[in-house]
């Protein structure tokens, strides 16, 4: 696996020996998914969201991933030789558990606990792992979900800083999170334990503050709290969003881009799904594609146009 060095040494994964998902850059994590594992470290977090975006196309298709243990460590920018550190950090996974409560597809209210890993392995340089079913389906929930960057969760130095980006990003477009209670602010930012943190002077200090310095200095939104009082005391918090003129140029494609192109509507007609259709030209460019296109529409016999083009487009 070729690394290249980033800022300040780092370890950082080359894009060009990447492949298949790693190659996007960007993970979907649904609500869920941000909205537990607040107690997860800065390595913890960050080690979640590249497993996710390594699974995430065959989430619900199979059971265990797979991915090198060098390549996972770099794309956190971690050393790859500290497997030490890697096995602590995939434990941590393993015992934090994840809760959610949402809305299901009919409207019915539903509440779940998993542990955030059902398993992993690191075994001859290979880092296997698992979800269990049910988060699984969470995570690879469509409807609602935020899009976090890997480039820009490198940046972050800090857990609380990181957690406040996750937690915020996917309002860019509202312009704001809405009012959160102190205490389900103090759980997304995994305080909520520690007496310390009970007194606002405190969290405002140690949490509030850093957290939102760091969110605008590293990333691709810049955010505002505002507080709401109940006499003198701090009851509620909110956080206005908007983006980061600075780093627009690391802003999130939504899918528009892929979707505004020629071949993406050639890729529908032929039953290619949504998702399938913006992965394939984000990973291959349109121009790939639609010459692909071209070259399994002149084959004679095709009885899966889907089928032969995946192929064509995996294997050249």
């Amino acid at each position: 696996m070729a690394e290249r060095q980033g800022r300040a040494g780092e370890r950082r994964a080359d894009p060009e020996q990447l492949s298949g998902a790693l190659r996007r850059g960007a993970v979907k994590k649904n609500v869920a998914a941000i909205h537990i594992g607040g107690k997860l470290t800065l390595l913890q977090r960050k080690l979640s969201n590249v497993l996710l975006l390594n699974a995430y196309d065959t989430l619900l298709s199979q059971a265990t991933h797979r991915i090198d243990a060098r390549t996972l460590a770099a794309m956190i920018g971690y050393n790859s030789n500290d497997i030490d550190s890697l096995r602590d950090a995939l434990r941590g996974l393993a015992e934090t558990v994840a809760e959610w409560d949402m809305l299901d597809d009919k409207g019915r209210q539903e509440w779940g606990v998993s542990a955030l890993l059902a398993h992993a392995r690191l075994r001859d340089g290979v880092c296997d792992y698992a979800y269990s079913p049910a988060l699984a389906e969470k995570l690879h929930d469509p409807r609602v979900f935020a899009l976090i960057n890997l480039d820009i969760q490198r940046r972050f130095t800090s857990g609380h800083g990181l957690a406040l980006y996750e937690n915020c990003y996917r309002f860019v477009r509202t312009g704001s999170t809405g009012w959160w209670p102190l205490d389900v602010f103090r759980r997304l930012m995994g305080v909520d334990d520690s007496e310390y943190y009970r007194s606002f002077k405190h969290l405002n200090a140690k949490v509030i503050k850093p957290a939102v310095e760091e969110v605008n200095r590293a990333s691709n939104i810049q955010v505002e709290p505002e507080f709401k009082r109940m006499g003198r005391a701090v009851k509620e918090l909110r956080f206005s969003i908007r983006e980061n003129p600075q780093l627009a140029m690391l802003d999130i494609d939504d899918g528009q881009a892929a979707r505004s192109q020629p071949v993406y509507e050639r890729l529908r007609a032929q039953g290619v799904s949504d998702r399938l259709a913006r992965q394939w030209i984000a990973e291959h460019g349109a121009e790939a594609v639609a010459e692909k296109l071209d070259w399994v529409a002149g084959r004679d016999g095709v009885r899966s146009p889907v089928g032969y083009l995946r192929a064509a487009l995996d294997n050249g």
